[in-house]
């Protein structure tokens, strides 16, 4: 088990009804109050109605329609307002897009350049307005974390980015707030918290037993309750399972003691770029192939524990049988959910980009993904061919 350092200074208020948390929480830090949300289903599911009646002590200003993957546009439309009309707080309602985009502004609000230099150096970010989060889509973890995702369509290009400046200071996690969340949506979120959870759990430390078991814990809650919240959207027990292991899964407790090596993200990062993907179905096409391509005699090991650990497959099986049989269920679960295994599934049509992409992904990781399994570019290629399914 390595070293580790552990900080997440994130409070959480956990439960149905505990928005009425937000008042407080929010006149404790300042009145002047930045409001950032996506294409407005906060409105229509009620959301926003509970969210402005908790700000009436204050003065709102709002930054709407953040798109499912944040561009840069609208980073830079929200640091123009705090700027404008010195913001104490800046409080993001959402899903993960709308609590990244919130993320970059809190940081751009003190920055005098263009964020994206920021988001390509982290180190620039010196200082960052206190950041209040209300999830309303169980997916990417940014409600714990302190790293975002954001998208600049002129270079095609998307990067995470992170800095200790970014955790928000306070996060309400209603589970009722999902329920409203498309099928689609909702699958594509199980698949994004899965993917979480693989980029770490597959890796090379030795001995770190504790962070190992919560992570295969984390995998089954998703397996166990991801088609029940598909089948039943109003479940309070499944949307509340995965609503936490969403959090859990990728604010660093199960990569204590043996650290991360992501290696799906960035080749679905560069999907997302290109052609405006689903970011948890894009993850749900990729992480199987990615398996596949990388199983040999040198990792079969861990995916057979995978196999036998979450899957329950007969451990008296061959490792590679019963490897073979773990991935061959991963990419059966996440066609349970009606999510993509193909290009074509997925709505890219056109592939003629392949190469193109592939040099993306490897670049934007200085050269090469040092993953579970170091990937270059040739593997990145024939990965993305992979998804061809031909």
């Amino acid at each position: 088990m390595n070293n580790f350092t552990y900080y997440v200074p994130v409070r959480i208020h956990f439960g149905k009804g505990e928005i009425s948390k937000l008042h407080d929480e929010i006149t404790s830090i300042g009145k002047n109050v930045l409001l950032v949300y996506g294409g407005g289903s906060i409105k229509r599911i009620g959301v926003y109605d509970q969210v402005i009646e908790q700000l009436k002590d204050c003065n709102v200003f709002e930054l709407g329609g953040v798109d499912p993957n944040p561009r840069l546009k609208s980073v830079e439309d929200g640091a123009l307002i705090c700027k404008e009309n010195h913001i104490d707080v800046v409080l993001a309602v959402g899903g993960g897009s709308s609590i990244d985009c919130a993320k970059a502004i809190c940081a751009a609000a003190y920055y005098d350049g263009n964020p994206w230099d920021f988001i390509v150096d982290s180190s620039l970010i010196k200082k960052a307005l206190p950041l209040v989060s209300v999830l309303t889509l169980s997916a990417t973890g940014s409600e714990m974390d302190n790293t975002a995702v954001i998208t600049n369509p002129q270079t095609k290009d998307k990067r995470g980015f992170g800095s200790r400046h970014l955790f928000p200071k306070v996060s309400i996690l209603d589970p009722t707030y999902t329920y409203s969340v498309s099928k689609y949506q909702t699958a594509s979120g199980v698949a994004d918290i899965m993917s979480h959870t693989f980029e770490t759990y597959f890796n090379d430390t030795k001995d770190a037993y504790l962070s190992n078991e919560i992570a295969i814990s984390i995998l089954k809650t998703c397996i166990k309750y991801g088609k029940v919240v598909y089948d039943e959207p109003d479940n309070y027990e499944a949307r509340a399972n995965l609503m936490w292991a969403s959090s859990l899964a990728i604010n660093g407790l199960i990569s204590c003691g043996c650290g991360k090596s992501w290696s799906c993200h960035p080749m679905e990062h560069v999907l997302s770029a290109y052609y405006d993907v689903t970011h948890g179905a894009g993850l749900a096409m990729l992480t199987p192939k990615w398996m596949t391509y990388i199983l040999d005699d040198s990792t079969v090991d861990k995916f057979a524990e995978y196999g036998i650990e979450v899957w329950g497959i007969d451990a008296s099986l061959p490792p590679m049988e019963i490897a073979k049989t773990a991935i061959a269920n991963t990419e059966a679960f996440f066609h349970s959910l009606d999510l993509p295994s193909t290009f074509e599934e997925i709505g890219i049509p056109d592939t003629s980009t392949l190469e193109e992409m592939a040099q993306m992904a490897v670049d934007s990781k200085g050269g090469t993904i040092k993953g579970y399994r170091k990937l270059e570019f040739q593997d990145v290629v024939n990965i993305y061919h992979m998804c061809q399914g031909k």
